[in-house]
């Protein structure tokens, strides 16, 4: 690990791996509760009623369809105004006020994860694929920026504008000591590699995995389809031009609490550190309908989103959408003028680059 001189070097490198840990834990949440919506939504089509059959096995079918794809991208993010952010903040208690530029940043906050591989994705092994990254942006620019290409993974982050964003003032290149002039090019955004085998070595110690096997995969799936099944309601609202809209509609607090019952018993088999809800905390979840919307062109599916306003206690008519929409992949390719770090420098549980992330933590 950075070793600097002084505790007032050392504070300044806690500085950026706070900040940036907590704008990367803020995006990767909705990410992966999006992702876990469309594919338990999906997961209904084989129970219900003729409607619901049938746009349930197209949706099926459009989520499967992804899986037929070689180069394939999700992007996420609220595509709302910062008003309608603030507005819904608004009765938050005294001193906890959403601050204007904060939700500017999360309506402009967009995060894309891109893959490509040799092989349809649902076949792809590790050594199949190209490429893997994962882009976070916002209004003006990349904030923050991964690469999985073959031997090494490459970052690269913009710590002035992260720094803007957190109000934390980041140390600036020439602050840092010489002997630790690998980080100065984290500093001062440049793209920066370390060894995937050294990534491994320096994971290993580190108390439980992130990870999810197949098998365990399987049981979750299984146990919640029932769930899903009876809980959510499917109906085609039609369209035109080969675009049609399917929306997936349920009770927020009884589906939560159906698929949590369902889970605990497979609790042994989950990452080690997983908590999973209490009735008392499920009790306190929003009891109203949500909607999940999505949209197919020509049988593909486009785009998911949800309108998170609808579980504020009083959403006034505001709207908040949570956006998933699907493309093919951005650029994964190597950066040529990478400097190689140790891996030291990043790994360990602290880190927002390697805290997950890189070991299946999407």
């Amino acid at each position: 690990m950075l070793s600097y001189e002084g505790d007032a070097a050392w504070r300044q490198k806690e500085t950026v791996i706070i900040a940036m840990t907590a704008t990367m834990t803020a995006i990767r949440k909705p990410l992966t509760a999006a992702g876990c919506a469309a594919a338990l939504f999906a997961g209904a089509a084989a129970c219900g009623t003729v409607e619901n059959l049938t746009a349930g096995q197209k949706v099926d079918r459009a989520v499967e369809g992804l899986g037929e794809q070689k180069s394939l991208s999700f992007e996420l993010g609220l595509h709302a105004k910062p008003s309608a952010l603030t507005k819904l903040a608004s009765e938050a208690e005294p001193g906890e006020e959403l601050p204007p530029e904060l939700a500017k940043f999360f309506t402009g906050l967009r995060v894309k994860l891109s893959v490509e591989s040799k092989k349809p994705l649902a076949d792809s092994g590790e050594k199949d694929l190209v490429g893997v990254g994962m882009r976070v942006s916002g209004a003006d620019g990349v904030l923050a920026e991964f690469r999985v290409v073959g031997d090494f993974t490459y970052y690269r982050a913009d710590m002035e504008a992260l720094g803007e964003v957190t109000g934390v003032p980041f140390p600036t290149a020439d602050e840092l000591p010489e002997s630790e002039k690998e980080f100065r090019k984290v500093l001062e955004g440049e793209w920066v590699k370390v060894d995937n085998s050294e990534l491994k070595q320096s994971g290993k110690g580190t108390s439980g995995s992130e990870e999810i096997d197949t098998k365990t995969q399987q049981k979750i799936l299984k146990a919640v389809r029932g769930v899903v099944a009876r809980e959510v309601t499917f109906s085609n609202k039609g369209g035109s031009d080969g675009t049609e809209r399917i929306v997936a509609e349920a009770s927020f607090r009884d589906l939560l609490t159906g698929v949590f019952d369902k889970l605990r018993p497979l609790a042994d088999d989950l990452p080690a550190g997983t908590e999973l809800p209490t009735d008392k905390d499920l009790k306190e979840a929003p009891d109203k309908k949500i909607a999940v919307n999505f949209s197919l062109k020509n049988g593909d599916l486009t785009r998911v989103s949800v309108n998170l306003a609808a579980l504020a206690d009083k959403p006034k008519g505001a709207r908040l959408p949570l956006v998933l929409t699907f493309g093919k992949a951005s650029d994964v390719s190597a950066p040529s003028d990478a400097t190689e770090v140790p891996a030291g420098e990043f790994a360990g549980p602290g880190n927002p680059f390697t805290s997950g992330m890189l070991s299946g933590g999407f």
